[in-house]
């Protein structure tokens, strides 16, 4: 595959539409895209004709609105193109009222109490900044998805607006700093996606990968990431080959995917892509899960994206790398050689700072999900207290303007390896800290908090609010200051001494940080989604989200219903299935071992009479209590599931989930995971860790 002249022949982007559309159309399109205009009828018309033809040209026969509710994956209704004629044939037809609005049935996704069951019609509406591309034989053109009444049903509505609100505020800072020439300022994500590969036919026999895409039973295998000799590995041929193909089919609808490598854990791997705009990068990350998935099966594996496939081995995250980009292509958060002397650059990153400091709890409900809340502060994911890791020059510069005194940066050091031949660098400034959740890592900010297997919408959708909350309050005092230079000067310096609790630097895993951050700074320990939803509706929350226009405040009830309802469905469907693997397989496999083992020591007693069997006696004795402990454990946690049915709230419920059920889990897990070490292999039932992690070769 030549990658220059096949990237992106299966998106209709910018270079397809200037040679397809009239100049009028394509310039009248642009304004929609880079102004926000209203998209008059007419030009939709061109552009779904001339859209329709480049797609039949390259085999489509259907096109459907790509919308992504809030499931947390995509949704497609497929129609064709066809229309019949008088004489009994078809044309292919696509017309702009098509293009720009669709109809959905939605009552069938989450809604969480805006609509009811019976309510049915909801609608689609065209994302024109993110391109429409061909997947199989159907055109898929993004859409934001809304209810009758208008209430957004979906992520990329609240994300565009949130997109809208830091737009604003941003400008208003530019302006104050003398910038004219700026017309709007774009929140710009790469997001490095981590996933597992296994081999298909283990996943198979594997109940628990099948219906939960983790495994709720397994012991600790003799080996597991201890030598730390997979990660950067050499990549192994099959996995190689998968690689090779997801990256054609990515590059082909335009997604930047860059580097490829093996991660921490066995089996694990990484992608990642180059920056874009963060409502295309949202729609690349969802295509990226989804091709990774597809391509996987081709090649007799399967992709698992849980946060925690595996315990006793590194989950899977989704570093969410954020920054600020004008349409005149400056990077706002890039500190130049003096960031010092960088006015501009320090305003939007201590804006920044103060936002995670005041929103600590909408950033990390933004990733609660029961799986993630099993990956959190565990094998190299960040922990759930948030803070803000700047490195060593950034943090002194801001400790010289809090105390007025002067900043020497003196000459950058140059990193000398000791051979002659090898180049010398200069040292960057700052390190990275793979401990921080939120880490500034030269040019922008990474929040390694989200996790594989979420949308990285609602994490962005958090962050542009919360940021444009800061620029909005430094615009309103600054536009009011009768002397702009020693207000800004004021403004920076005092924002600092608010703020800088945030700040942290070290070992975010040292129990004396954990105690510190509560105890001594205030900051908040939010452990389990159940802790984190409430958060979602206390005051200053919903007046953040409700005052820019990012959610209703109907909306914002929706969601916090929907992230709880479907955390409780996770460990319900989970708990049942560990009761029928518990029952149906471990069980017999257990008994039949010991059985066979007791019918082998009566075989020798009867050949030896006088024969100790001490070994035989141990053996059946430890599996004897281990057989009553899985059968008790798996009763108590049925009854347990029965209890908390009979709870009415949500809220309520989702605590008993996790207080009961999941503790209930793993106590029945324990009694089976030491069964599975004492039980002879051909007996016990799945493909252990050993085999799942390093069975692709």
């Amino acid at each position: 595959m030549k990658v220059p002249e096949h990237f992106g022949e299966l998106v209709f982007d910018d270079t397809t539409m200037r040679s397809r559309l009239p100049r009028e159309t394509y310039e009248a399109l642009k304004r929609t895209i880079n102004q926000g205009r209203s998209l008059d009828i007419n030009v939709a018309n061109v552009v779904a004709n001339a859209m329709k033809n480049w797609a039949v040209e390259r085999g489509a026969t259907h096109y459907t609105h790509w919308f992504q509710p809030m499931t947390g994956i995509t949704a497609e209704k497929h129609n064709s193109f066809i229309s019949p004629t008088p004489d009994g044939r078809v044309i292919m037809e696509f017309s702009g009222s098509e293009l720009v609005r669709g109809e959905s049935d939605a009552s069938s996704f989450p809604s969480g109490g805006l609509r009811a069951t019976f309510e049915a019609r909801g609608y689609t509406a065209w994302d024109p900044t993110s391109y429409a591309f061909i997947k199989g034989r159907t055109l898929c053109i993004p859409t934001a998805f809304c209810s009758y009444g208008g209430h957004a049903l979906d992520k990329k509505t609240p994300l565009l607006r949130s997109m809208e609100a830091i737009n604003r505020q941003a400008l208003r800072i530019l302006r104050l700093f003398g910038n004219t020439n700026v017309s709007y300022v774009r929140t710009c994500v790469g997001a490095e996606q981590e996933y597992f590969l296994i081999d298909k036919a283990m996943f198979d026999k594997r109940p628990d990968l099948k219906f939960c895409g983790r495994t709720l039973f397994g012991a600790k295998p003799p080996k597991g990431q201890e030598l730390e000799d997979h990660y950067y590995g050499p990549i192994k041929p099959r996995v190689a080959a998968f690689m090779e193909e997801l990256n054609d089919e990515l590059w082909k609808v335009g997604i930047l995917a860059k580097t490829q490598h093996n991660e921490v854990a066995p089996s694990q791997h990484e992608l990642a892509p180059i920056f874009t705009t963060t409502n295309i990068a949202t729609d690349h990350n969802q295509l990226i899960m989804e091709l990774m998935k597809q391509v996987a099966s081709k090649h007799g594996m399967v992709c698992l994206l849980h946060e925690k496939p595996f315990a006793g081995v590194n989950g899977s995250g989704k570093h969410n790398n954020w920054s600020l980009a004008t349409d005149t292509g400056i990077n706002l958060l890039t500190p130049g050689d003096t960031p010092y002397e960088n006015a501009q650059f320090l305003l939007f990153l201590v804006a920044v700072i103060q936002a995670v400091d005041d929103y600590q709890d909408l950033l990390r409900l933004s990733v609660a999900t029961a799986g993630n809340d099993l990956r959190l502060g565990a094998n190299e994911a960040p922990p759930n207290i948030i803070s803000v890791f700047l490195g060593e020059e950034l943090s002194a510069v801001l400790d010289a303007i809090e105390h007025n005194k002067p900043y020497n940066s003196g000459k950058k050091e140059v990193i000398k390896l000791g051979v002659h031949v090898l180049p010398k660098f200069p040292k960057d400034t700052t390190d990275r800290n793979r401990t921080s959740p939120f880490a500034f890592t030269g040019n922008k900010f990474e929040f390694r908090m989200v996790g594989a297997s979420n949308s990285i919408a609602c994490a962005n959708i958090m962050i542009n609010t919360a940021v444009a909350e800061s620029l909005r309050q430094y615009a309103d005092y600054l536009e009011a200051a009768p002397d702009f230079i020693p207000a800004l000067q004021e403004l920076i310096r005092s924002t600092i001494i608010k703020h800088k609790r945030i700040i942290f630097n070290g070992n975010n895993y040292d129990p004396a940080w954990q105690s510190e951050a509560v105890g001594v700074r205030g900051l908040l320990n939010l452990k389990t989604t159940p802790d984190c939803m409430p958060c979602l509706l206390s005051k200053k929350n919903v007046e953040l989200l409700v005052s820019h226009r990012v959610y209703s405040e109907p909306e914002l009830r929706s969601r916090c219903e929907i992230i709880l309802e479907n955390y409780c469905k996770v460990i319900n469907i989970e708990a049942l299935t560990m009761i029928e693997m518990a029952r149906k397989q471990i069980l017999p496999a257990v008994e039949g071992y010991c059985a066979d083992l007791a019918n082998a020591a009566a075989l020798k007693r009867a050949i030896v009479p006088d024969i100790e069997l001490s070994y035989e006696k141990g053996l059946i004795q430890r599996l004897t209590r281990l057989i009553n402990e899985i059968s008790e454990r798996t009763d108590a946690l049925e009854a347990a599931l029965c209890e908390i049915r009979k709870i009415e709230t949500v809220e309520k419920q989702s605590c008993a989930c996790r207080d009961l059920i999941l503790t209930k889990m793993n106590e029945l897990r324990a009694a089976a995971d030491e069964a599975e070490t004492i039980v002879a292999g051909g007996y016990w039932p799945y493909p252990t860790y050993g085999e799942l992690l390093f069975g692709v070769r």
